[in-house]
């Protein structure tokens, strides 16, 4: 929990600012009971109407001292912690950022959401207990136990009893609380998780009618937190009446001697009032710190999954300087010797002693079966991930000499699978070129064959999609897809499997237009449809993670098996049946 630190340093002193009202509330809570006592004592014993008075005027005084001094205490207490707790939130979604792709794969996402959500919360909250109850408990049961002793020492053999047995419960609260805590948020990670799986599917699940199944699944998860839940505070609910019923027995001790004391004319009735009032504050601060060990052992477990991921190191390191810009070099891509596996150097590699160059300008398609490194070649471009050995060079330079930043601004990818977000149709295409300007968005649309659609629209390029684009058909979407790459002027354009929802002659048109304006762009084309590939400059044959053919098409139908097959297989069935049917 090192994390904690700059947060600490930042406001300590609004902190101390609190805890000095806290104290001037606490000394005012002190006060009352022996000023109570003396009223007793001096002014009703001996009716002296004008000290009551005084003393009774004294005790409203303190009681509007404490009460202005809780409430600034409280203004201030909200302030730190809401202050605090947004910019945690925020630290850690940067963090989150930071990370690359092979360190956010250590965490499941419904684990990061909850991290974010639900762990902050509980860190905030004990923040603000901290200030509010936590100082002012041991504050008021410290000052209770010197003022009942000065008051009486006799009467204090019973607190020489009733706080350690209060200690240990406190204890054992916290050692018994923090392991089941722990297990109630992964409990919430996986309620979390089925949600969040259900709402991204749920296109599908309507499909074939899954209903019960998902609820089933939901049901399970969601009662599993639900017996978590249940165990801890089946746990934690033992401890507060166990905590009440020692110091009410001390309460009872305390009238049961006193009333002896008082008989024998040993002691004061007000003295016995005040010690049970004293008795009281204890009792009640005991039962405060109690409520704040509860909070401090959530918080400390919700601390712990937040340290964890501004513990985890970033795998990706770099000198400080930026690709360099060679016009020579601009789009040149170079694998020299590259071997990759999620898993790292130990594991099953993706991709096995890849070596291939893309010239500048050039158009490569890459092509495979499902599974055989195609999106995992294509994802060491940009550093998403990095390889286990050999070197991936842009523009001539290691990739692991560059900061990926830099290195992405000369890249623009089209991804498999489209993602839109929430905003109009011109919000998402200026993604990929912050300052475009209208002719800009309409340009690179047009050259997408996104146009004409959009155009068509009531609002056209402003009509607002929803979340991960719902209100656009698949083909729509990557086309929008393929309109925010353009519009970035990219050095190199990475097209991963992008007009798969796209019919044929529109792919067609698309390609047509990426050959005028990609002329001096290098051009990496992911395709399952051999015909996506057939015209490229040069072609890759990816098979089980291995280069098993580089030429053209005419080439690779002659020398490589892989690719014939790929050709015959979408091609060549197709064909002859409708031969033989002429």
């Amino acid at each position: 929990m090192q994390f904690l630190n700059v947060y600490v340093k930042k406001y300590w002193k609004l902190f101390c600012v609190a805890v000095f009202f806290l104290t001037i509330e606490a000394l005012c809570d002190l006060m009352l009971p022996t000023l109570m006592a003396s009223i007793i004592d001096v002014g009703v014993a001996e009716s002296r109407m004008d000290y009551i008075m005084r003393i009774g005027g004294l005790m409203l005084f303190i009681t509007a001292v404490g009460a202005l001094s809780a409430s600034a205490r409280n203004i201030i207490a909200s302030r730190v912690s809401q202050k605090f707790g947004t910019e945690l939130r925020a630290d850690l979604f940067r963090k989150i950022q930071s990370l690359s792709f092979t360190s956010i794969d250590q965490f499941e996402r419904a684990s990061l959401v909850t991290r974010l959500t639900n762990d902050v919360t509980q860190v905030q909250n004990f923040v603000n207990g901290l200030m509010r109850i936590f100082v002012k408990a041991p504050l008021l049961c410290i000052g209770s136990l010197i003022m009942a002793v000065r008051l009486n020492p006799h009467l204090s053999t019973v607190l020489a009893v009733v706080v350690p047995v209060v200690a240990l419960l406190v204890v054992l609260n916290m050692k018994i609380g923090f392991p089941r805590f722990m297990k109630v948020q992964k409990a919430l990670d996986r309620v979390n998780g089925v949600i969040r799986e259900y709402l991204s599917g749920v296109r599908v699940v309507k499909a074939f009618n899954r209903f019960d199944y998902e609820t089933d699944k939901f049901d399970k998860a969601n009662g599993e937190y639900k017996d978590r839940s249940v165990q801890v505070m089946r746990a934690m609910s033992v401890f507060n009446p166990a905590i009440m019923l020692t110091v009410n027995f001390g309460i009872v001790a305390v009238i049961w001697i006193g009333g002896i004391r008082v008989d024998s004319g040993q002691m004061q009735v007000g003295h016995v009032l005040a010690f049970i009032n004293y008795m009281t504050q204890i009792l009640m601060s005991l039962l405060m710190i109690s409520m704040v060990f509860n909070m401090f052992v959530r918080a400390r477990a919700s601390a712990v999954r937040i340290g964890e991921v501004f513990a985890e190191m970033n795998t990706m390191m770099w000198k400080e300087q930026t690709i360099r810009d060679v016009p020579a070099a601009r789009g040149r891509v170079d694998f020299e010797n590259v071997t990759f596996s999620y898993d790292g150097p130990s594991g099953e590699p993706a991709l096995h002693r890849i070596s291939f160059t893309c010239l500048p300008g050039q158009t490569v398609g890459i092509i495979g079966s499902t599974g055989s490194g195609k999106s995992s070649l294509i994802g060491l471009i940009p550093r998403f991930y990095d390889a286990d050995s050999g070197t991936v060079k842009v523009n001539g330079t290691n990739v692991l000499e560059v900061d990926p930043s830099a290195l992405r601004e000369k890249i623009a990818i089209v991804p498999q699978k489209s993602v839109l977000f929430s905003g109009t149709v011109a919000d998402n295409i200026r993604w990929g070129k912050d300052d475009a300007t209208r002719e800009e968005i309409e340009h690179a649309a047009k050259l997408a064959e996104a146009h004409e659609f959009v155009a068509a629209f009531p609002e056209g390029y402003d009509t607002v999609l929803g979340q991960r684009g719902v209100n656009l058909s698949g083909g729509q979407k990557q086309r929008v897809s393929i309109a925010r790459a353009l519009i970035r002027r990219p050095d190199i354009l990475i097209l991963d499997d992008c007009t798969s929802a796209v019919d044929v002659a529109t792919e067609a048109k698309i390609k047509q237009s990426l050959k005028q304006y990609a002329s001096n762009v290098t051009c990496l084309l992911i395709a399952q449809r051999i015909t996506s590939v057939m015209d490229a400059d040069q072609i890759i044959v990816l098979d089980q993670g291995e280069i098993v053919g580089i030429g053209r098409h005419e080439q690779l139908l002659r020398e490589c098996s892989v690719y014939k097959e790929i050709y015959v297989s979408q091609i060549g069935k197709e064909v002859q049946p409708n031969v033989q049917a002429e």
